[in-house]
């Protein structure tokens, strides 16, 4: 059950750029796993939709290497150190929920305005984007997330980024902070469910499926809209313990 989840999840969010770890923990939460499995399957999980979906957004040239390296320099950095971090589940749960949330108002924010007019680059100030990758990596090592989920709506709240790059920076951002934050939190996990090989065959073929649809065909707008309900439910489900 929890391969055709892990599935449907790494499609609609590759679509959009992400690799599905906000996914993947309320899944993993749903389920009755503990952090100390959440993290290092979620990022593993995570670290193979990015892969993927960074080929095909590159592919596609949507993937901005002059916009994604500020971000990346501390970002890499910041997962390593939020990863050594273990929180309690007392602790743990709202922070994720929390974030889930935040990350569910921001998606349907993104859309209810639809994309931007603007579609060239305009790369950020360098303090800014080291500050923000910093901030978003720590943040995706200590939850277990790759962070993309985070830096996209700011990629497009600041207009940093044209909205046909965007997708293709954070999958990036996600392949490398997820690979940061998992050498970390590896360290101290306990190992991986019997189930692993056939969740990660799952999400590949999602991945592919998604970030190929979201490179080339489908409409960002009506995809955020649903995430955005997927999020919302799942902060609640964290939120709630």
């Amino acid at each position: 059950m929890l391969a055709l989840v892990f599935f449907l999840v790494a499609v609609l969010f590759a679509a959009v750029g992400q690799a599905g770890a906000t996914g993947y923990l309320a899944a993993l939460g749903w389920a009755g796993y503990g952090p100390d499995c959440i993290r290092p399957v979620a990022l593993s999980l995570n670290i193979i939709v990015a892969a993927v979906g960074t080929f095909q957004f590159a592919r596609a040239k949507k993937l901005s290497l002059r916009t994604f390296y500020p971000f990346g320099v501390l970002g890499f950095p910041f997962s390593i150190a939020g990863g050594l971090l273990t929180l309690p589940h007392a602790i743990y749960f709202p922070i994720v929920g929390g974030l889930l949330l935040l990350a569910a108002v921001q998606l349907a924010r993104l859309a209810i305005q639809g994309h931007q007019t603007l579609d060239q680059e305009l790369p950020p100030p360098f303090l800014w984007a080291l500050l923000t990758g910093a901030g978003v990596g720590f943040v995706s090592g200590l939850t277990g997330t790759g962070g993309g989920i985070f830096l996209a709506p700011i990629l497009y709240l600041t207009g940093w980024v044209g909205s046909s790059r965007a997708s293709g920076v954070t999958a990036a951002y996600n392949l490398l902070n997820s690979a940061a934050a998992l050498a970390a939190v590896l360290a101290t996990a306990p190992g991986f469910p019997t189930a692993m090989p056939i969740w990660l065959l799952a999400v590949a073929a999602g991945g592919g499926i998604g970030s190929t649809l979201g490179a080339r065909f489908l409409p960002e707008r009506a995809l955020r809209a649903l995430l955005a309900v997927v999020l919302l439910v799942s902060a609640v489900r964290f939120l709630l313990g």
